[in-house]
């Protein structure tokens, strides 16, 4: 029987290409309001998975519009009370359900601050759509599994597209337009290879550099939600002060490279841990000790760094299951989770 996260991981490609289409006017929207606000810097409010999506735009941010982005943490208002001073800012809320009392509070700080808020939701309206000045709606459909997976991808998009448009790039904007067709391939890759290595390991690293870093942080949250699995994510160049001390004979290693300026140096890292014994797996056709996983190649450094959670989303699925799991109950956790 099909487990509700499969049924949504295959509808990633669809879910895309919805929001692309529907979302079109207000994503336009959003992009002019970033031109002509030209922030010095810009900030994130999130939590989770939607954590994980807002690392993805702050590198692509970073990248590819030259301005700084920091995470903000959502208790500095719901808790603290602190009064940030953001007037020159802008700030980009995720949220699935639009309704946890830390985001929301965080973003209507924003916005009262002076700051140009987008929120990224799967829910309008909403109390996040109510709080920003842009509210976005990603489109990712229902999502029944408790562990996100459509509308972190979509969140991811939807940044994106609105990155696009607020900085003008031709290349970004026609990669972004092609990913529900690069979606659609890289959802059929198989992993298989890695699981029958992971064996009866209890832990494992997963490593990524730049925007893989943020699909590296999602994978190891994955392997909890769905697993019960201990994964911890690195930097592929983090990892070398100090945690790689753990790394020795098959000690589970998943490296996420992408096809940009770090691809040489994580397949080295991999190659490296490979020597030292561990059972290294590695998206890269450059690294020659480690084994390697299928993906996808987009054509732009950014959405290839995307196209991995894919199947890395369909392999952890059929881990879960043949762990005698059920990924759509994680155990402790529900779909919705609110914090003060």
């Amino acid at each position: 029987m099909q487990t509700n996260m499969r049924r949504e991981i295959d509808e990633i490609p669809e879910a895309a290409a919805r929001l692309l289409e529907h979302s079109s006017e207000a994503l336009k929207q959003a992009g002019a309001a970033l031109r002509a606000k030209d922030p010095a810097f810009l900030v994130t409010i999130a939590r989770g998975s939607s954590d994980h999506a807002a690392l993805f735009l702050k590198y692509a941010i970073e990248l590819q519009a030259g301005r700084p982005v920091a995470s903000l943490g959502p208790s500095l208002a719901s808790i603290y009370g602190a009064k940030l001073k953001l007037g020159g800012a802008a700030a980009i809320a995720i949220s699935q359900s639009g309704k946890s009392p830390d985001i929301v509070a965080m973003a209507q700080a924003a916005t009262d601050a002076g700051a140009v808020s987008i929120a990224l939701t799967n829910t309008l309206p909403s109390p996040i759509s109510k709080a920003c000045t842009h509210p976005l709606d990603i489109l990712a459909g229902p999502e029944i599994a408790v562990a996100a997976t459509k509308s972190y991808v979509n969140s991811i998009v939807a940044g994106l597209a609105v990155l696009g448009e607020w900085t003008g790039d031709a290349a970004l904007q026609r990669a972004v337009a092609d990913l529900p067709n690069q979606f659609a391939k890289a959802v059929k890759l198989d992993w298989h290879e890695f699981a029958a290595d992971l064996g009866e390991a209890e832990s494992l690293y997963v490593l990524g550099r730049g925007p893989a870093l943020a699909i590296a942080s999602e994978a190891a949250l994955k392997f909890k939600e769905t697993s019960g699995m201990h994964a911890e994510a690195y930097s592929a160049a983090e990892v070398l002060h100090g945690p790689v001390a753990l790394v020795g004979a098959k000690f589970p290693v998943l490296t996420l490279a992408a096809r940009d300026a770090a691809e040489g140096s994580v397949a080295e890292i991999a190659d490296g841990m490979a020597e030292k014994g561990a059972v290294v797996h590695v998206t890269s056709n450059r690294a020659g000790k480690a084994k390697r996983l299928p993906f996808v190649e987009t054509g732009h450094p950014i959405t290839d760094a995307l196209t991995l959670i894919l199947p890395f989303y369909g392999f952890v699925e059929a881990w879960s299951r043949s762990r005698g799991l059920n990924p759509d109950a994680p155990a402790s956790l529900k779909k919705v989770t609110e914090t003060r």
